[in-house]
């Protein structure tokens, strides 16, 4: 039951082209120290399932900027100006889907639901079909999102959405035990359980590390049945993603 190993063990089966569920929102609550490791291995042509793709230099966006990430299913662009690029020239196939609807085919995949039905994004793209998942050179339209069934409920339309299962996890909490039991802080829980549940291995790296039995089950967010390894990382790098105060607010009491 002891599921902890090191960065490079857990990561051993990651092999190019596998699919990706990244826990984190922006930067905050991101499993670093795993993803430094995957870009350290050389991984490559994977397809990435996360909220966004971290930013230019750290995050995801490590990855990204190597050519490292041939596919990315998200729901925000963010402050990552090389995914854009990357996407509008052609040189990687991007998914977009309403965050909502995103967190949710995560959850039905890790709970065997194959699809269920929705009402956002009816009306647009997202169900209508034609969404550009990825251009050409020359700035066309190459690949794009095909129509989804639509049905009425209640007298409301809802749109299809398919779950999300993907070959491997990568999550990040400030708390878990041997067994892989694990404990977020605050909002850097986000999408890490949901991601967690999605993957058919799940790996997490987390900042402390306790004993099986001290964690109080009532306190426990995400039960270790969904965790397979288990990476001991204390010392994280923490970046912001964008400040918002001015220099002279800095140290300031309200």
């Amino acid at each position: 039951m002891d599921k902890v190993v090191t960065a490079d063990q857990a990561l051993a089966g990651v092999r190019d082209g596998a699919t990706l569920a990244v826990g984190g929102f922006g930067l905050c609550g991101i499993p670093s120290t795993l993803i430094a490791a995957l870009h350290e291995a050389g991984t490559t042509r994977l397809e990435v399932v996360s909220n966004n793709c971290g930013v230019d230099d750290w995050g995801l966006g490590l990855l990204l900027s190597d050519r490292r990430i041939r596919r990315v299913t998200g729901s925000y662009v963010g402050e990552n100006k090389e995914f854009a690029r990357q996407y509008l020239a052609g040189e990687l196939e991007v998914e977009l889907c309403p965050q909502g609807t995103l967190a949710e085919r995560l959850r039905a995949g890790g709970c065997g639901i194959p699809a269920f039905f929705t009402p956002a994004g009816v009306g647009s793209q997202i169900a209508d079909g034609g969404l550009p998942w990825r251009y050409a050179a020359d700035g066309a339209v190459a690949v794009s999102s095909p129509a989804k069934e639509v049905r009425t409920f209640r007298g409301v339309d809802h749109v299809l959405e398919e779950a999300i299962v993907t070959d491997f996890a990568l999550v990040a909490a400030a708390k878990g035990d041997r067994h892989g039991n694990l404990v977020f802080d605050k909002s850097a829980q986000n999408f890490n359980p949901l991601c967690a549940m999605a993957g058919r291995v799940t790996i997490a790296e987390v900042q402390e590390l306790v004993e099986p039995g001290e964690i109080d089950p009532a306190h426990v967010h995400l039960p270790g049945v969904f965790v397979q390894h288990v990476v001991y990382a204390p010392d994280v790098e923490k970046r912001v993603e964008k400040t918002t105060v001015t220099e002279a607010a800095v140290g300031v009491e309200s």
